[in-house]
C-alpha cells in the first residue's frame, strides 16, 4: 500500500474501532439464517466511570434455544416465557418455553472489558436481529436498546441495541472433481 492510502486506511480503522468500542456489541455480527450461533456480547466500559454490576440481554422473538455461557465470579439467570405453539426439541422432547432474557451479575471495573457468551439458534430470513441490552452499574445504567428504522444505520443512535445480521451464505463454486489435483476422472 502507498503511504497515503495506508494512512487513510489506518484513520478509517481507528474511527470504526472507536465507534464500536463505545457501544456494547456482539463479537460475531454476522450469521446464517436458521443456523446455530455462538458469540458473545462485548462490554468495553462501565457507566460514567462506574463499574458494571449486571448485563441483561433480551432475546428477540423467534430466537430459540438461547443458553448463556457461565462466567467465573458472575451469577447467571434466565427468564423464560411460554411458547404460543410448543415445538419439539433435541431428543424429541416437547419445548413449551423459551428464554426471554439472560442476566449476568458480578463486577466489571470501568477500565476493563469482558465478553458474555450466548449460544442459540437463529430464525429463518435475512436481516438484522436486535438484542436490547441493559448495563447496570454501581451508579446509573446504560440502556443499549435503540433499534433503527429500516434503512437507517445501526450506529445512528447513541445507544444502539447489539445486532446480529442474518446473511445467507454466498453460493460457492461448483465442485468440479476433474479440476481437483489428483482427481482426473476423464478416462474412468
Amino acid at each position: 500500500m502507498k503511504p497515503i492510502a495506508l494512512t487513510a486506511f489506518a484513520a478509517f480503522a481507528a474511527a470504526c474501532a472507536s465507534t464500536a468500542s463505545a457501544h456494547i456489541v456482539f463479537t460475531r455480527t454476522e450469521a446464517a439464517p436458521s443456523a446455530g450461533y455462538v458469540g458473545a456480547i462485548r462490554v468495553s466500559h462501565g457507566c460514567e466511570g462506574m463499574p458494571t454490576l449486571s448485563i441483561t440481554v433480551t432475546i428477540p422473538a423467534g430466537v430459540d434455544g438461547a443458553k448463556p455461557q457461565p462466567k467465573a465470579g458472575w451469577t447467571v439467570e434466565t427468564e423464560r416465557e411460554p411458547l404460543a405453539v410448543p415445538t419439539v426439541g433435541e431428543g424429541g422432547q416437547a419445548v413449551t418455553h423459551r428464554v426471554k432474557s439472560i442476566t449476568w451479575r458480578g463486577r466489571l471495573p470501568d477500565d476493563q472489558y469482558d465478553e458474555f457468551g450466548i449460544s442459540t439458534r437463529l430464525p429463518p430470513g435475512e436481516g438484522p436481529l436486535y438484542f436490547p441490552t441493559v448495563q447496570t452499574c454501581e451508579k446509573g445504567s446504560n440502556r443499549w436498546t435503540e433499534i433503527p428504522a429500516a434503512g437507517r444505520p445501526w450506529n445512528s443512535f447513541p445507544r444502539p441495541a447489539p445486532v446480529i445480521n442474518r446473511v445467507a451464505p454466498a453460493p460457492g463454486p461448483a465442485h468440479d472433481m476433474s479440476a481437483m489435483p489428483g482427481m482426473d476422472h476423464a478416462g474412468h
